[in-house]
């Protein structure tokens, strides 16, 4: 028996998700049963008294608002608890076509995917403006470059993930989670593909940022965090090689200038150059060290797996146990 869960994370979306709730599928082939999750955002315009009215089976509300990060974790913590086999993640303002749900569940149907992202085909968006799109375009492609995956639309919030990949997810960034889920997955060779999907009409302005520059800010800073987290050395040694690079070609330029009886005016240039060849070697020494925290970073994700799969058997022993049953969480899950 197949089990899908589809969440919904909600910030203020009492005016579209109505439509959002329409357009999902209520039978998909392959699939024994739907339910909807809506994570309430900390929203103040009765988000979730919309939610409830729609039907929707749980509902999970922030008091206060944590960010679309946390809320796509909380999202799937609680669609692991509720049992599901397959978690389709898609956003409430109705910019996915609801009934493409079915065709990003079949590779995992079919066991030949564990990540399968939602393509947009940006470059024929029409709605997006130019920079935008050409922003997403490169962001796309850096995001492809450092997690080695071939994901077109590394943004897009419209995705699907067995019960093992969501189980591995563990997102630390307050931004986003489509970048870092991305280079993330990736990073531990989890098979992602990505299927084309339609698009409605934009309903609203995007949330995430409010300028093109802090768009660029956050998800530049995303990018080189995550990567530095999976793969420090490489950072920190290609970082600390061509500091001491340039502190070397500097000191080879004072010998020379030295040689030719001018050195005398160029000791600063010999200062410079022994301060970058120091802190270049320093660089590599650290990047060694956060080689090895990294190593204990993934016996901690697997220690993580390991209590997360746990609590998930005990909840499928005990449905009623108070320690794993999501509707006793104090965040509040209401059922239908």
């Amino acid at each position: 028996m197949t089990k899908l869960v589809i969440q919904i994370p909600c910030l203020n979306e009492a005016a579209t998700l109505p439509d959002t709730i329409r357009d999902l599928p209520t039978h998909i082939p392959g699939v024994d049963e739907i339910e909807l999750l809506v994570i309430d955002d900390g929203s103040t315009d009765g988000t979730s008294d919309v939610a409830r009215a729609c039907g929707v089976n749980h509902i999970v509300r922030f008091r206060m608002n944590k960010g679309l990060a946390a809320a796509f974790m909380t999202g799937l913590d609680t669609a692991l608890k509720l049992g599901a086999d397959i978690i389709v993640n898609t956003d409430a303002d109705n910019q996915y076509a609801g009934s493409d749900v079915g065709k990003l569940v079949e590779p995992l149907l079919r066991e030949e995917a564990d990540i399968v992202i939602g393509d947009r085909n940006v470059r024929t968006l029409q709605h997006m403006p130019p920079v935008k799109r050409w922003l997403q375009l490169v962001g796309s492609w850096v995001v492809r470059q450092v997690s080695n995956t071939r994901v077109p639309d590394t943004t897009s919030g419209f995705r699907a993930y067995s019960r093992e990949a969501a189980l591995r997810q563990t997102i630390v960034s307050d931004f986003s989670y489509t970048l870092e889920s991305i280079i993330q997955a990736g990073k531990k060779r989890m098979a992602i593909t990505h299927v084309p999907i339609a698009t409605n009409e934009v309903t609203r302005p995007s949330r995430l940022f409010s300028s093109v520059i802090g768009y660029l800010k956050k998800s530049s800073t995303t990018i080189v965090r995550i990567y530095t987290l999976y793969e420090p050395l490489k950072v920190f040694t290609l970082t600390g090689i061509v500091t001491f690079l340039v502190g070397l070609l500097i000191s080879l330029r004072f010998l020379f200038l030295y040689m030719g009886g001018l050195g005398q005016g160029n000791v600063q240039s010999l200062i410079l150059a022994a301060v970058l060849m120091i802190v270049g070697f320093q660089i590599i020494l650290i990047g060694l060290m956060a080689d090895v925290l990294s190593a204990n970073r993934k016996l901690s994700e697997e220690v993580l797996y390991r209590v997360r799969s746990i609590e998930l058997r005990d909840l499928a022993r005990n449905p009623e146990s108070e320690s794993v049953n999501p509707k006793k969480e104090p965040v509040g899950i209401g059922n239908r």
